[in-house]
């Protein structure tokens, strides 16, 4: 079947979902680059309103879900799973991972202030090095999840324990089965 939306993969494959997640992001951090162009000429009209809301969406609903995959899923099985060259990566990348994870969380807090006045028109102005150490946050942390954390799942996860960490990404969602 040929649609017009991308779709967004299944929860039979967890890390595809974690993949699209991370796309999503994306999508929202660029939504906030566009922002900072937009307000200084536009102030918060209904464009910014609706710009905003969205990212405010996103990052209030989808992107704490996306770290709790990780954090209570993901990176534990990894944990228990992961042998030699592979358990030493993991240890050195936790820490950083994790700690990635509150950093996120303090910066989208004073992001989610300004966000939500352009959301609400009562602002009209956006912090450039605040959104600019946001998206560099994401990026780095995208990054390391792409190129060391998902492949080694890929590689080391049985059949089983995808489909269980695709299970419990499901019924954090409220997706019935």
């Amino acid at each position: 079947m040929n649609t017009l939306f991308d779709t967004a993969p299944g929860f039979d494959q967890p890390l595809a979902v974690l993949k699209h997640c991370h796309d999503r992001i994306r999508k929202q951090l660029a939504t906030m680059s566009k922002l900072l162009d937009h307000l200084p000429s536009h102030g918060a009209d209904q464009e910014a309103q609706q710009a905003a809301q969205s990212v405010l969406n996103y990052f209030v609903k989808a992107a704490p879900l996306h770290h709790e995959d990780e954090e209570i899923n993901l990176l534990p099985e990894l944990q228990v799973t992961a042998k030699d060259e592979d358990a030493a990566l993991l240890a050195g990348l936790l820490p950083k991972i994790l700690s990635q994870h509150e950093d996120m969380a303090a910066k989208w807090l004073q992001l989610e202030k300004q966000l939500g006045a352009i959301a609400a028109a009562t602002a009209a102005s956006l912090s450039a090095s605040e959104v600019q150490d946001f998206q560099a946050l994401y990026s780095e942390h995208m990054q390391i999840e792409e190129t060391q954390i998902a492949p080694m799942a890929k590689r080391l996860f049985s059949d089983a324990q995808m489909a269980t960490l695709g299970a419990a990404m499901k019924t954090r969602r409220g997706i019935a089965a």
